[in-house]
């Protein structure tokens, strides 16, 4: 049976997604699939750097601007919805382009990882909450390492106490281990045929700069009254950890200056755009182009379609 074929674009936040799956849309007739886990959030729009109508270009962009900020959302339902996405794309005779920096919705949905419905309880996730703000994250890895040794490793790397509560609660309901399940998953298969390109840049600093400069756009473009409206609206256990609020707050509070808050968000973003690429790195898959190697979101897209041609990815 014939893969779907799906081209997807990653990378660090403020390194030009946006821009090149726009330009590959319009070369290659694609619409555009968002994998960012903030961007889903009716609201946030300039913290996130959701993209505008202008900077979409004409071109139809599917899982943006969908969700109230009170609702949580989760990886599984991220593969259910972009999987019903990309079904639309392809009803529409278009080529699926993905693009975000939310590494495991990438990796989870162009793997073929499957999440089950029936794979949660909101009470025993509760109870396992209550358990880490009591005993703390390290007893709930010690519980996981009992029964899912390598989750709670990979888990114990960068602790997460969410992702440790949903390991021990997709057991605990299923019988089966998240390890296992991803698996099984991965034997059976991915549906897609997917060729992945990576922004990154040779000099890391020039990453850094460009994000640095984008919080100063951003507070130019109204940063403070969204970040002030969002604070004061009802969120999501999802929605609250969103760059570009909450290190505000000591600001609105008049504890800290406004520079001060400002230059922690910047180091907090730079932080952020460090971990996807270690995440990003582990793919042996992707395709890198170093964005200060060139001049223009034009040339970047002609490196990708390079890459796009050599690998006779698109037909015709």
């Amino acid at each position: 049976m014939m893969k779907t074929k799906i081209l997807a674009v990653v990378g660090p936040t403020a390194s030009g997604k946006t821009g090149l799956s726009v330009a590959l849309a319009k070369k290659y007739n694609g619409e555009v699939i968002s994998a960012d886990s903030m961007q889903i959030y009716k609201g946030m729009q300039i913290a996130t750097a959701k993209p505008t109508e202008e900077e979409m270009q004409g071109i139809k962009h599917y899982l943006i601007d969908f969700l109230e900020t009170n609702i949580s959302y989760s990886v599984g339902q991220y593969v259910l919805d972009a999987r019903k996405a990309v079904n639309s794309v392809i009803a529409r005779g278009k080529l699926p382009i993905l693009c975000g920096g939310t590494g495991l919705y990438v990796d989870s949905f162009l793997n073929g990882i499957g999440f089950v419905d029936s794979s949660s309880d909101e009470s025993i996730r509760k109870e396992l909450s209550v358990i880490g703000q009591e005993r703390g994250a390290e007893y709930l890895l010690d519980i996981l390492s009992k029964f899912d040794p390598e989750s709670a490793k990979r888990l114990g790397k960068e602790i997460n106490v969410k992702r440790i509560v949903r390991a021990i609660e997709f057991y605990l309901v299923t019988g089966k281990t998240i390890t296992d399940q991803n698996e099984e998953s991965r034997l059976s298969g991915s549906d897609f045929d997917s060729l992945i390109i990576g922004l990154t840049a040779k000099n890391r600093q020039y990453i850094y700069d460009r994000i640095n400069r984008r919080v100063d756009i951003m507070l130019e473009c109204g940063l403070l009254d969204e970040a002030r409206n969002v604070l004061s609206s009802d969120l999501s256990e999802t929605s609250s950890k969103a760059i570009g609020y909450k290190q505000l707050l000591p600001y609105f509070n008049g504890e800290q200056t406004l520079d001060e808050c400002v230059d922690r968000l910047k180091t907090e973003t730079r932080r952020y755009a460090k971990r996807q690429l270690t995440w990003f790195r582990r793919n042996e898959n992707i395709n890198w182009i170093n964005i200060d190697e060139f001049k223009s979101t034009d040339e970047q897209a002609q490196e990708a379609a390079r890459i796009i041609d050599e690998k006779g990815f698109i037909d015709g």
